[in-house]
């Protein structure tokens, strides 16, 4: 399975085409965290935006957060935050792949690379 990031998830929405292909030519599951679907919303500029952004997120699988996820992200923040600026949404996408023993699907490696065991697209 591969865990899509929120900058995957915007160029999608932003009609780029080479991520739409490469997207559309993994041969697995693809799902987002929750974590994703709250920056998405959060963005969003009115709510007509809003609503667009919601069936576009109901095509996904969403990856709730567990206490797993949580207390991984946790430890992510700790050993992370202050060597290589790791933040909490980052730390808590970085937790749902590993949990979960995802690939992580994203265009900012550098905010991933760092962290041990990752599996990076």
């Amino acid at each position: 399975m591969i865990l899509l990031d929120t900058n995957i998830l915007i160029e999608i929405l932003k009609g780029n085409q080479k991520t739409i292909e490469k997207v559309q030519n993994f041969n697995t599951t693809l799902v987002i965290s929750s974590i994703s679907v709250m920056e998405l919303y959060y963005g969003a500029m009115n709510k007509i935006e809003l609503n667009k952004l919601e069936k576009f997120v109901s095509l996904f699988s969403i990856i709730h957060l567990s206490e797993n996820i949580s207390t991984y992200a946790t430890k992510l923040v700790k050993t992370y935050a202050k060597s290589h600026s790791l933040d909490i949404p980052d730390s808590l996408i970085a937790s749902t792949t590993l949990v979960n023993k995802y690939k992580l699907f994203t265009y900012n490696l550098k905010d991933f690379k760092y962290i041990n065991d990752i599996e990076l697209i």
